[in-house]
Formats: structure tokens, sequence, C-alpha cells
């Protein structure tokens, strides 16, 4: 059975590298499904879980990525992301205080005259949510 290569890689290097039978990403134009002999393809991602599922075990991992790209060709699936977390290294606590001081921010009324001040907390509100959200499907 063919099989997906998936690596995820960020500034700070490479968070994920493993063999996969089904991969599940968001793009800009909707939820793309991956799977092996895919079309090469090259799409900008957004905020949001990176499913995967792995050949070598029977699991899904799910990878929080905050935008970046995906490649896909010759059975090689490279997302490039501006950060990225695995389900079981994201710091849940650190997660919940950043969404509300996110939400503090977008409640004040300078944030809503100020727009460059509310797209930030927009992308910081979504992003405390996309790591929350992943940080569920976490092995305990």
């Amino acid at each position: 059975m063919a099989d997906i290569q998936v690596q995820i890689v960020t500034p700070s290097g490479i968070v994920y590298d493993h063999r996969a039978s089904r991969v599940i990403v968001k793009s800009i134009d909707g939820q793309l499904g991956i799977l092996p002999g895919h079309t090469p393809i090259i799409v900008p991602l957004t905020i949001d879980g990176v499913r995967i599922e792995r050949v070598s075990i029977d699991e899904e991992n799910v990878i929080a990525v905050n935008g970046g790209i995906m490649e896909m060709r010759d059975n090689v699936c490279s997302i490039i992301a501006d950060s990225a977390e695995r389900a079981r290294d994201i710091d849940v606590e650190r997660a919940f205080i950043a969404k509300q001081r996110a939400e503090e921010i977008l409640s004040k009324e300078e944030a809503v005259q100020n727009s460059k001040q509310q797209r930030r907390a927009e992308i910081s509100l979504r992003k405390a949510i996309n790591r929350i959200s992943v940080s569920k499907h976490r092995k305990l």
C-alpha cells in the first residue's frame, strides 16, 4: 500500500516527520484531503489543525498549524508553517490565557477604533482557539 511522507517544518525546525495514509488540511479555499498519488499541489493554509492518519500505528495525529503553505509532490506532503505544535506539546493553560487576553483586547473600544490592533487580537484569538481545540486530541 502506498503512503505519504509528511513533514511539518517551522522556522524553529522540524515539528513532525512520519508516514501517513491520509492528510487533511484547511486551505484558504476550504478543507483538502490528501491521499497517496495526489496530484502535485501547492496551497496556502489557514490557522487550523492538520489531521494525519499514521501508517505505522492505528492513530491520528493532530498538529496545530498557524498559517503557512503545503506542497504535495511525489507522495511527499511538506508543510512550511509560521508555527506548529503537536497536540501533546500544547500548554493548554497558556492557550486559555492567550484566548482570554485576546478577547479582552477585542472587547475594548480602542481596539475597535485601531484596526491594526484589532486584527492582531483577532489572529491571536484564532491561534489560541486552534491550540485549545487541537490539545483535545492528545493521548493521556
